[in-house]
């Protein structure tokens, strides 16, 4: 869902994320965007030791019953009427299902094909094509009112909720009662509650249909509740934001935000091209934005598509140096305003081509380079971090800091710096 997006399991927060992570969205199971764990391995035990001293110590102190009468006494405050409060409340306990995929941290992730397999499937592009017909003048209408292209709208409504299909079938306010209690970020969840009892209390949605994932998302288009306060809209005029049962609303909603994140109708989220022989990897990081120009000076061949010499783009190697190349633009960075995640983006970009019979991926992706264990991460932080070279905290996260470490152990050894963790920069860093 958008940003910030309800507990996150980023592999890092920055532009260009692993590949094995996890979006960070609240998306239910059923949806392509949730991880898909190894069924082949086993999870290391220092780490499962790890976990289940963190899940001790988030124990909560009072009881749930005592908890939500202090939390009462502060949604009345804010101006939550009592009799909605307490409707909303009726019958209302922890959910052991919430408290359990809040703290489970998977091993074993996909690689970033394996996601787009099943994220750009076959199946998808047919569903999205028939839709794009079938609501045509809607998203006519949409694309009038917000600049936003319908073909992207369509992609994240295919990817959060494979086009309004699986939308989560969880009690939104159990589930963030449950984060608040005993979650690992409850404050934040608090805020959530907060905006969602203010949903009810604006009638948009009756307590009994305001369903979503475990982690609070909602609708067709996944928002947390602080999001669609802000961004959900109602563009079919019946009075209500339903973002539940009314494709309008929840397209046009998905529209709202990308226009705030900056979307420009009609240009590209970027596109893939081609590296020269001893090209400087080091220029791909998330800090760095060139314009077109200047990476063509580089040697970097672009296809011929209609995008400013001085449009400011990144170069995204969503698995190193070995796989595919991208060139991304402002239209990428607002769908990693969606979701964080640089898989997602990739996603959402290639499948909203893909309905008009483009998208393909030409580069070959490293299919037997699988991606490190979320123990074998933190092995290669702790080992990184050993040599000198500052990855930042052992968490597994490969963000910013992690990159600029092994690029700089990469250079060391005379390899592409690329800045991507394998399976043989741990070999060698064991050695």
């Amino acid at each position: 869902m958008f940003q910030p997006r309800l507990y996150s399991l980023l592999v890092g927060s920055a532009l260009f994320l692993s590949a094995c992570t996890a979006p960070p969205n609240a998306a239910t199971a059923a949806s392509p965007t949730a991880p898909v764990a190894a069924p082949t391995q086993s999870a290391d035990p220092a780490a499962s030791a790890a976990a289940a001293a963190a899940a001790a110590a988030a124990e909560p102190s009072i009881s749930f019953e005592a908890w939500r009468d202090t939390f009462r006494n502060k949604a009345l405050a804010h101006g939550v009427q009592p009799a909605l409060f307490d409707r909303a409340f009726a019958n209302v306990s922890v959910d052991d299902s919430v408290v359990k995929a809040d703290r489970s941290q998977p091993e074993f992730t996909r690689p970033v094909w394996e996601y787009l397999d099943g994220a750009v499937s076959p199946l998808r592009v047919t569903k999205g094509k028939a839709l794009l017909t079938q609501h045509s003048g809607i998203l006519r209408s949409i694309e009038q009112r917000y600049g936003v292209d319908r073909q992207a709208l369509v992609a994240i409504w295919g990817m959060e909720s494979n086009f309004g299909q699986f939308m989560g079938d969880k009690s939104v306010i159990r589930s963030l009662a449950t984060l608040a209690y005993e979650g690992r970020r409850p404050q934040f969840a608090e805020d959530q509650l907060l905006a969602a009892l203010l949903i009810l209390q604006q009638g948009d949605i009756q307590p009994e249909r305001m369903l979503g994932s475990w982690a609070g998302a909602m609708g067709q288009t996944q928002f947390i509740p602080t999001t669609y306060n802000s961004h959900a809209v109602d563009f079919d005029g019946d009075g209500r934001r339903d973002i539940w049962t009314s494709s309008t609303d929840a397209l046009a909603s998905a529209a709202h935000y990308l226009q705030a994140s900056g979307w420009q109708f009609g240009q590209p989220w970027g596109y893939e091209v081609a590296l020269p022989s001893g090209f400087d990897y080091a220029h791909a990081d998330a800090d760095i934005r060139k314009p077109l120009n200047e990476w063509i000076a580089l040697g970097v061949k672009v296809p011929a598509v209609a995008v400013r010499a001085d449009e400011r783009a990144s170069l995204l190697l969503p698995a190193g140096h070995r796989g595919p190349a991208f060139l991304v633009f402002n239209n990428f960075r607002a769908i990693l305003r969606y979701n964080n995640s640089s898989s997602y983006a990739l996603a959402v970009g290639l499948l909203s081509e893909r309905f008009d019979n483009g998208g393909q991926v030409l580069g070959s992706w490293p299919r037997n380079d699988l991606p490190l264990s979320r123990s074998e991460r933190i092995e290669l932080q702790e080992r990184l971090a050993q040599k000198g070279l500052q990855p930042g905290a052992a968490d597994s996260i490969i963000g910013a800091n992690t990159r600029k470490a092994i690029r700089s152990y990469q250079q060391q050894l005379g390899w592409a710096a690329d800045g991507y963790p394998n399976h043989e920069l741990l070999k060698q860093l064991r050695n």
